[in-house]
């Protein structure tokens, strides 16, 4: 499975919510607790390891706010070798 990462840029993000709707893993969360340099609540990401780097957040993001990281699974060979050394 692809694993992924997001970097938002909290002090550029206004606030909207629309990545944390659109998020199928739903791993992006509204900061509550505190404001960013232009006195919004910005979009806080959750990394507890469910992110596939699916991208659907930075798409949406008006402001441009999220990096997508991906890491591309390991090619079909070296899990064959992988699960085969493992038995």
């Amino acid at each position: 499975m692809t694993v992924g990462k997001i970097i938002i840029h909290q002090d550029r993000c206004k606030g909207c919510t629309l990545c944390s709707t659109v998020c199928p893993q739903h791993v992006i969360h509204m900061d509550d607790t505190r404001l960013n340099a232009r006195g919004y609540h910005p979009a806080l990401f959750v990394d507890n390891g469910d992110c596939t780097g699916c991208a659907v957040c930075a798409v949406i993001c008006p402001d441009v706010c999220i990096t997508v990281y991906r890491e591309a699974p390991a090619p079909k060979r070296a899990r064959l070798a992988e699960g085969a050394a493992a038995l």
